[in-house]
């Protein structure tokens, strides 16, 4: 079978950031899993690349702090609800499209990742150094809706949770359980 989210080849500098991507440099060993479990998603759903959707519903099965973060259980079910009805089809408007409000900054491309859940990766890098630590999944998580283009910020709003909010819980919470 082959994979339609290419893999990087080993050895090419231009891919050294396809490479921290992939394999998760700068992520706690539970977000590298979440990215792993992305991936899988992505490939799962006949999707071209892995966006901040798959992201959050990775995120959102896996990492009890970002649903801690969210609240309320019925939030969190809501939200997966909503994403298994995009992986079941709903979403398939998608498949053919780049996720990319054009206002992500310019990071290098990881091969299979979207711009922007690329540039959440890094962004997510950077906030964990910041609280001096590897990248955990309320970092990504504030990643990942830092843009209201992104698809994890609409699947949010169909989801009646507004981005803006849980993104200001996301500062608060950070600080709350910084390393």
């Amino acid at each position: 079978m082959q994979h339609r989210i290419p893999r990087p080849s080993a050895g090419k500098a231009q891919e050294q950031g396809v490479h921290r991507a992939e394999h998760g440099a700068g992520l706690s060993v539970e977000l590298a899993a979440v990215v792993g479990g992305a991936r899988r998603r992505a490939v799962r759903d006949a999707d071209r690349q892995i966006d901040t959707a798959h992201l959050l519903h990775s995120l959102l099965e896996s990492d009890a702090e970002v649903r801690a973060v969210l609240g309320e259980e019925s939030r969190t079910a809501r939200l997966l609800g909503y994403l298994v009805q995009r992986s079941i089809g709903y979403g398939l408007r998608w498949q053919s499209a780049v996720e990319d409000s054009g206002s992500a900054p310019v990071v290098a491309r990881a091969a299979g990742f979207s711009p922007l859940a690329a540039a959440g990766l890094e962004y997510a890098r950077e906030r964990a150094a910041r609280h001096g630590g590897p990248a955990r999944g309320v970092d990504l998580l504030a990643a990942i809706i830092a843009d209201p283009q992104a698809r994890a910020v609409e699947v949010l709003e169909h989801a009646a949770i507004d981005f803006r909010d849980l993104s200001a819980r996301l500062e608060t919470w950070a600080g709350d359980t910084a390393c």
